[in-house]
Formats: structure tokens, sequence, C-alpha cells
């Protein structure tokens, strides 16, 4: 006779069996199409794995081939989307912030955010944490505060850690202190060198502030666009200097602080992977760094693959490329950012992607003058208490929701008109994000384990399928 109790347990082992199976079978699909009928929506028809054959291109998913870890996707908070953000009622703030880095429904689940340290040029004006009239210094950072950021970056920030408190913050400065500076200008100048190591500890007080504030900062990288000091706020630092900073001055500061935050070389454009490479191939500044970060406003994103092979035990980051879209647009280019960013920069080792920038009103403010963004649209379009999406959301949001940090890169080839990558979650889940390029509608396999599926995807469209 059988007894009741090991027949639920078989029953209980034969249904979760059975689901388990069934998972195996069938992937869901969210998708945005180019005519906006559909904009990061789940569809409703699984699709199902089968052994049946065709002649379609085929994408071959090999989970067994692994590369980098991801540690997020997202987006920079500059000063001007932090004060939106903060002026919105609290009911209104809370419905955004939780869209945005929440993981339910269609909540979009950002990971990653970038900071300014000081102002940006998207800021309403320009700042540093330790301002002084010319003529003046601080060497010991005594004076040091974190100032407007206090207003309005550090107040969301907390709301956006209350929601996902393992977010990733990788910080970065647009100028040092004016008295610092080769010309007491926030445009352009260099750093003086005598005053190496007191910005060695404006970043170390920076860290250790943030951090009284409940922040952690993952990562800071040396200089935003260390090759333009056009903006307003800029710096011009070569890579010598840079190098010389980090061994001579940050890296043994952190390490007397016990500060485990990373340290990030570069930040700018592809065009220039010398830059970053020269750098870590000082062994007195590479033991101290943790990578390098890029921008995509020159050069071609393989050369992130060059500083990779270059350096393979160093991490590869991208820090920001602006994404926009005409306010009216009756359709998305949406197969473009995900092509170049959400696929390029990650199927080149990068660990993350951020787009610039998070939010501004819909004149596009705020910026600074001489040298601000006025064409910097923000993912969120805000006004008053109302918000609209636009394409940098949608971009970021067919990887950020479902490949999630702890996720690995894995091998999936490319086809000419169906550019895609792969990644396996922490959870065994596998995601594949799928753009077509081409002019017509397209039916392709996706290959996993033996088993195919078959998928249909429109011209402009851009796909993201889990299973």
């Amino acid at each position: 006779m059988i007894k009741p109790q090991f027949f639920i347990l078989s029953l209980t082992i034969f249904i979760c069996f059975s689901f388990d199976a069934l998972a195996q079978k069938n992937a869901t699909v969210w998708l945005t199409k180019a005519d906006r009928s559909s904009l990061f929506k789940k569809q409703d028809i699984p699709l199902i794995f089968t052994t049946e054959k065709n002649s379609f291109p085929t994408i071959l998913i090999d989970d067994k081939q692994q590369y980098q870890t991801i540690d997020g996707f997202g987006f920079a908070l500059t000063g001007g989307s932090a004060q939106h953000i903060v002026k919105m009622s609290a009911p209104a703030r809370a419905a955004l912030l939780n869209e945005l880095f929440g993981t339910n429904g269609e909540q979009i689940g950002v990971s990653y955010i970038r900071l300014s340290m000081g102002a940006s040029d998207l800021n309403e004006k320009v700042f540093s944490y330790n301002d002084l009239p010319e003529g003046e210094t601080d060497l010991e950072q005594a004076k040091f505060d974190l100032g407007d950021d206090k207003k309005d970056v550090i107040p969301v920030m907390k709301e956006i850690l209350s929601i996902n408190p393992k977010l990733k913050i990788m910080s970065s400065p647009w100028s040092p202190p004016l008295w610092m500076k080769t010309a007491y200008d926030a445009r352009g100048g260099m750093l003086k060198p005598e005053y190496y190591s007191a910005y060695a500890k404006y970043f170390v007080r920076y860290v250790e502030e943030m951090k009284k504030q409940g922040i952690t900062i993952d990562a800071i990288t040396i200089q935003n666009e260390p090759l333009h000091p056009g903006n307003n706020p800029s710096l011009l630092m070569v890579a010598p200097d840079q190098a010389n900073f980090i061994k001579n001055h940050l890296g043994p500061a952190f390490e007397k602080a016990n500060i485990k935050t990373k340290i990030v070389v570069y930040d700018h454009n592809a065009d220039r992977p010398d830059y970053p490479i020269s750098i870590l191939n000082d062994p007195e500044a590479n033991k101290y760094i943790d990578g390098a970060a890029f921008h995509l406003y020159g050069g071609k994103i393989e050369a992130l693959s060059d500083v990779h092979e270059a350096h393979p035990d160093k991490h590869i980051y991208f820090s920001e490329q602006m994404v926009v879209e005409p306010a009216d647009s009756k359709t998305i280019n949406i197969i473009n950012p995900v092509r170049r960013l959400i696929i390029g920069a990650t199927r080149n080792w990068s660990r993350n992607v951020l787009e610039w920038n998070l939010a501004a009103d819909p004149e596009n403010k705020p910026y600074t003058d001489r040298g601000g963004c006025s064409m910097c649209q923000g993912a969120i379009t805000i006004d008053k208490d109302q918000y609209s999406k636009n394409l940098a959301f949608y971009s970021i949001a067919h990887a950020s929701k479902f490949v999630r940090p702890g996720a690995v890169r894995i091998a999936s080839n490319a086809l000419p008109e169906l550019p895609n990558v792969a990644f396996k979650t922490d959870k065994g889940q596998q995601v594949l994000i799928v753009a077509n390029t081409g002019k017509n509608k397209v039916s392709f396999n996706i290959s996993h384990q033996n088993k195919v599926l078959v998928a249909n995807l429109d011209s402009g469209s851009v796909a993201t399928y889990i299973w």
C-alpha cells in the first residue's frame, strides 16, 4: 500500500519537474517596434522550443562559453535630473522611481547609476565641493562640503537606494576646485602638479562623506572626458598626468584611507584606446586600477576589445552616451542605441552600459553656459508631476530588467542583419537581445541545447527573449 505522504511527495516532485520542463520549452518576449505600436511590452504568446528543423538563419546560444560578469545598466543621475525629480510631489516621485528602479511588472530595474562629483554641464550652475576665493587654498580639504548635492542628488539617491539597495554607483568629476587649476575657471585648464595630493584627498573626502550619507561609491573615474576641455565645467588631463596622479597620489591615498572604491581610467571616446593602455602599461599605476571606461561620440566600439586584449585582467566599462530622439517623432529608432551600446559594448567586454542622462525638462534644461549641452534629452522628460519616456528609457529597459547584476555574457553568433547578445543570469535563465537592422521582417531560429524556436522580428524592431 502506498502511503499518502509518499504519494503527495511524488506528485509534488512530478508537478515541479513538469513546470521546470515546460519553462525550458517556452520563451517570453518583450518587444519594441519602430512604429511605436509596441514599446517594451511583454507579448501575450510565448515561443516554444522544439526539435523541428527549418532553413531560417540561426542564432546559436552556447552557455558553456562565458565571458565577463555584468554589473548593470542605467543612466547618469545628473544634478539637473535630481533637481527635477526632487521637486515632484512625493507620490509622483515614488511612481517614477519605482518604474525606473523596481523590478516588478513593467518596472525596468535600472541597476547602475553614474553621478557627477560636483557639477556637470547638466547642472543649473557650476560648483565643486571646495569652492574658495581666488588666491586661497585648502590642501587638507578642511572645508570640503557636499554642498548643492545635499539639496537634490543625495535625497534622490537615498530614495532610489530604498528601492534597490544593491544599486552600483560610478562617480566622475568634470572639474577640480578652481583654485587647483592652471586658470581660475571651471572650463578647461589643467590640474596644477602642486595640488595633486590635495586633489587625491578631495576624492577620499567625497567617498567618505557619501558613505556617511548611506551612499556607497563602487567606482570613480579620474576625469570625465579628459581630452575635451570645452565643456563648462571641464579639465584637460593627458594620459601621463593621469598615470602620475594615480600612482603617486590617489592610489596611495585610497590605500591609506582603506577605501575599496574602484579606480577607473580614461572615461572618454573609443577613438583613443592608446590613452588607457598607456596608463595600464605603467606597473606602478596599474596596481591601483580596476579598469577603463569609454564613451562613443568618436571611434568604434570594437576599441573596447583592444584594451581588453592588451590588459585582460582589467575591467571595461561603458560610462556615457547621449541617446536622443525628436520629441514628436512618430517612430522610434530603437535599433540604433541597442545595436551600438547594449549589444556593441557588452560584446566588447563592457560590464555595464550607462546612457546620458536620466531626466530633463521639455526644454532639456538645466545646462550650464559656455558649453553645457542644450540637446541632451533625458531618458525621462519631467514636466512638474508628469513624465514621459524617451528612446534612452526603452533602449536600457531591454537589458536592465532581465540582465541583472551577476549575469554573465555567453556566446551567440552574430548574423549580418540581426546583431545580438546573450547572457545567462545567476538564476539560470538565458536572455537574448536581438535587433533587426535590415529592411524587411525576418524569421530566424534561436537554438539552445539542441532545441530551436522560431522568432519573427519586424524591420527596425528590438526584442528581448527570456527562457
